[in-house]
């Protein structure tokens, strides 16, 4: 069984940074691509950042260059480190295992 928790979100200003964690249970996670998604009100789920268990990561062109994905197979965790923070970054943001498994979602407010 597989259970995600996503912790951090906040209201933030403008220009702002945030630290979103995920907490994973089960023993795939070192083997597992992890991604973050987001979702704000009237669209569709969409992939922010997402990292192999080698590494590799990949991150929506609305993003590069302030948000960082990273992880730690000790721990079992995942982080989102979101820099420079602007209104169209609100959303409801989900930790993902595989897009297959999902946390709860941490609200994230970005005010102008």
């Amino acid at each position: 069984q597989v259970q995600l928790v996503e912790s951090g979100g906040g209201l933030v200003q403008a220009g702002g940074s945030l630290r979103l964690s995920c907490a994973a249970s089960g023993s795939i996670f070192r083997f597992s691509t992890m991604g973050w998604y987001r979702q704000a009100p009237g669209k569709q789920r969409d992939l922010v950042a997402g990292i192999t268990g080698g590494g590799s990561t990949n991150y929506a062109d609305s993003v590069k260059g302030r948000f960082t994905i990273s992880r730690d197979n000790r721990k079992n965790t995942v982080c989102l480190q979101m820099n420079s923070l602007k209104p169209e970054d609100t959303a409801v943001y989900y930790c993902s295992l595989q897009a297959k498994y999902w946390g709860q979602g941490t609200q994230v407010t970005v005010s102008s």
